[in-house]
């Protein structure tokens, strides 16, 4: 990492004294940095249904929320003159620099990364007093923001809106950043960006699920791996005073029977490599239109090497790989697979039958493209 990133700090100095702590301001933490994309080229995107788009107004009558897809025409120019903003999710799943710029936070573990979202606002635009649940680093692209922030208790929302909007919010401090600035803020600091001109802010967010969420999840993933024999019986029943009423025996009975659910620490890392690189459920890989044959794809990897697809998601355990929702199930070499995880791409001085193998697949899954990205 870069250290001036951090404002010439390290990650360890970052991750101790500011990480869910405080905010820190970097004045040109990525120099001569004007952004990742072009306005026009944005609102193209955000006119692609696949594309996660939001386009928030603020009208007299309080905020406006509308989700994409746009007709082109929304954006050129915007027949209303009120505050308003474009706000595109996901840029790194159709950008190599976003891929590159989102690896430049590789001190924060990609366990806990979410994406890479960009917002425009021509001037006065903006999304409203609000706060997050989670960490975000707020990176200027062109132009200038005005951002305020305060560490106030007070998060009450504004009832009835379509945003979470903070119904009593009292700036302390406030900056105005210019293209290469970032500001990082920890979950729960409000904070208010407000467009000093025609800008665009990238935003790196990342994922903090809350307990009842990750509770679900693991509930509903442990409903396929249960097995459990037995049935309900009641051989020894007797005649109930209320038939309606449901007894202590059959109850005692199910409780001894749902105890029957367990699981072990096996069982959370496997439900973590997979809840954590499942891919949301907007998203699909697309196969590659004319796919190369298994020799010319080794031919084509042993030159070029391979990279995964924006959209792929991989981390590790120990032995245990997981690759979009599922455990990696081959004898490819684990060093390689780690390797792949951690800069998602990969070129070897050698490759292995069963890794060119393996990898084969995943390209005809478009889980991996090949070659290395020429963004670093």
């Amino acid at each position: 990492m870069n250290k001036q990133l951090l404002g010439g700090i390290s990650a360890d100095v970052f991750l101790r004294d500011y990480w869910q702590k405080k905010p820190l301001l970097v004045r040109q933490a990525v120099p001569d940095f004007q952004g990742l994309i072009s306005p026009a080229t944005l609102f193209e995107l955000a006119s692609d249904e696949d594309a996660q788009a939001r386009l928030v107004r603020q009208k007299a009558s309080g905020w406006d929320l509308e989700f994409g897809p746009f007709a082109a025409k929304t954006f050129k120019p915007k027949r209303d003159k009120l505050p308003w903003t474009l706000l595109v999710q996901e840029l790194n799943h159709y950008l190599p620099s976003g891929v590159a710029l989102l690896q430049q936070f590789d001190f924060i573990p990609h366990a806990r990364l979410d994406d890479l979202m960009v917002s425009y606002a021509p001037a006065g635009g903006g999304v409203g007093p609000h706060f997050d649940s989670y960490d975000v680093f707020l990176l200027q692209g062109m132009g200038h923001r005005r951002w305020q922030i305060s560490a106030q208790d007070d998060l009450s929302l504004v009832e009835g809106a379509p945003l979470r909007i903070l119904k009593n919010f009292q700036a302390t401090e406030e900056w105005i950043l210019a293209p290469g600035d970032m500001l990082y803020l920890p979950p729960q600091y409000a904070h208010n960006g407000i467009a000093e001109d025609e800008c665009m802010t990238y935003s790196i967010g990342f994922r903090a699920p809350t307990t009842q969420e990750i509770a679900t999840q693991f509930l509903v993933y442990m409903q396929d791996k249960l097995h459990i024999p037995g049935r309900y019986a009641d051989a020894d029943l007797v005649v109930q005073s209320n038939p309606a009423e449901m007894s202590e025996a059959m109850l005692a009975q199910w409780a001894s029977m749902v105890a029957q659910v367990q699981w072990g620490q096996a069982d959370i890392i496997d439900f973590a490599g997979r809840y954590l690189t499942e891919p949301k459920p907007h998203i699909f890989f697309q196969p590659p239109d004319e796919p190369l044959s298994m020799r010319i794809f080794v031919t084509e990897v042993k030159k070029q090497g391979v990279r995964l697809s924006p959209s792929s998601r991989m981390l590790f355990y120990q032995r245990q790989c997981y690759l979009n929702g599922d455990l990696v199930v081959s004898n490819a070499d684990l060093d390689a697979l780690i390797v792949l995880a951690n800069q998602r791409e990969l070129a070897l001085p050698s490759w292995s039958n069963d890794l060119l193998e393996w990898l084969f697949e995943c390209y005809l899954d478009g889980y991996v493209l090949v070659g290395m990205s020429a963004i670093k």
